[in-house]
């Protein structure tokens, strides 16, 4: 059975032989051929090259052809800051002063839409046996490129304004989606990592329409479709199932056992969650393949695609991606090679402010990395309007999990799951974005 017969299978909700796997390569491909991720993400012959290597290393069922959830936000006026490690951010809205609805649908030829759609084509025909994702940037979090924080503010002043601009940024995925079908892609996937900060009932409100139409036309046109939220989105796993799309790709912030029994319930699959950080990042091979067995051994073979949480950081060892590759292909052998292995526990210090002391507010922003994770971008934009409120009596410090000490730092602080906010020691915003006065507010009380 090819990779791709394995995964369609899986989205059938039948009995597999094995657990598919999927690594969400992003960036980090560019690993592989020498090429960072600015090159990687504006040169379709590197992105192809680096394809095509990914394919032959990581032994994919499945894999996404890019990674890149600001693609249309730039050829709809966003402003783009790019990195060398890490997709490219937004650092201009085009709507932040003014809440009208576009009417701009993105074409072929406009932006890095060809480029993207001549690698979907090429790669589809060099690797016939992968089932391949086409991702997109989902309406929510397109919304928020577009109108900026501002958009959090809207659902509570204009929630009229938000279900027009909604409805637009979901007409924009559709047109996206008809590219990407048309190129051959199996798969279509709404990515939208802020559906994690808003309410079951925000989602009803405002999402439950856009997606259900979504995923009913990907149905129509015959294709499957995954829909990828980060983020602690555990109180929203049920909306989300109830809008019908045909697999959820979850996190680390959620528990994979617990959500699948929400998954199962209406025959959704589930795809996640090994630790981007901890594991893939900052691990070793066998530790890649240990966190890989676990996944396989907890969650069974229906229902289930293994894969990272989300797209791999750029410095993600390419070994530990192997390393996943090999325990979901054959397992039994990589038993073998992880019996009796105990990871190596080390004592990082971490230098802890003197809160009680400190005679400003400290805004400590806890991420996964704000250049790569847009919920983490958002909120470490909401943090930084504090300054322009309150200027040097406010400090803020973002605190990426991609350093070995604030993993250590978490624990201290007591916080489990990211992006969260707090002040002056005090957990005080965990994985929900606050609005501009709410957070004024939490601010304000501290002074």
């Amino acid at each position: 059975m090819t990779g791709k017969e394995l995964i369609l299978k899986a989205m059938n909700n039948e009995e597999l032989p094995r657990v598919p796997w999927v690594p969400y390569t992003g960036v980090q491909i560019g690993q592989l051929t020498g090429y960072n991720a600015t090159e990687l993400l504006q040169d379709g012959e590197k992105l192809y090259k680096s394809l095509i290597e990914a394919e032959k290393q990581y032994s994919p069922d499945g894999m996404p052809v890019i990674f890149d959830l600001q693609v249309e936000a730039e050829v709809l006026g966003c402003e783009l800051k790019w990195a060398d490690d890490s997709p490219p951010t937004v650092s201009a809205h085009p709507l932040a002063s003014e809440a009208v609805v576009p009417t701009k649908m993105p074409g072929k030829k406009d932006g890095r839409i060809p480029m993207i759609l001549d690698v979907m084509k090429r790669f589809r025909a060099a690797a016939p046996d992968t089932a391949l994702y086409g991702l997109s940037c989902g309406p929510f979090t397109l919304a928020s490129h577009l109108r900026s924080t501002n958009l959090f503010m809207d659902m509570y002043d204009n929630p009229e304004y938000v279900s027009a601009l909604l409805e637009y940024c979901t007409d924009v995925f559709l047109t996206m989606a008809d590219y990407y079908i048309e190129a051959g892609m199996d798969i279509v996937a709404p990515v939208d990592p802020l559906i994690s900060q808003i309410s079951p009932d925000a989602f009803e409100q405002f999402m439950s329409k856009p997606y259900k139409r979504l995923f009913d036309a990907l149905r129509d046109k015959g294709v499957k479709s995954s829909f990828f939220v980060c983020g602690d989105a555990t109180k929203n796993l049920e909306v989300m199932c109830k809008v019908g799309p045909d697999c959820l790709g979850i996190d680390e912030n959620i528990d994979l056992a617990a959500a699948k029994e929400i998954t199962d319930r209406h025959n959704v699959v589930i795809s996640g969650n090994i630790q981007l950080t901890v594991v893939m990042l900052l691990g070793n091979q066998r530790d890649a393949m240990k966190a890989a067995l676990e996944k396989i051994d907890s969650i069974g073979k229906r229902n289930f695609i293994l894969a990272p949480g989300c797209d791999m950081p750029f410095n993600t060892p390419v070994e530990n991606v192997i390393g996943v590759a090999q325990a979901a292909q054959d397992p039994e052998a990589a038993r073998k090679l992880v019996e009796g292995y105990v990871k190596e526990e080390t004592d990082i210090e971490v230098d802890m402010p003197d809160y009680a002391a400190l005679d400003h507010v400290l805004i400590e922003v806890l991420t996964i990395d704000s250049a790569t994770c847009a919920a983490c971008g958002y909120m470490k934009s909401a943090a930084d309007d504090m300054v322009s409120e309150f200027g040097d009596k406010v400090e803020i410090l973002e605190r990426k999990i991609t350093e070995p000490e604030n993993i250590a730092r978490l624990g201290k602080l007591g916080v489990a799951n990211l992006p969260t906010i707090v002040i002056n020691g005090e957990v005080k915003f965990i994985s929900v974005i606050p609005n501009r006065e709410e957070l004024k507010k939490a601010v304000s009380a501290v002074l």
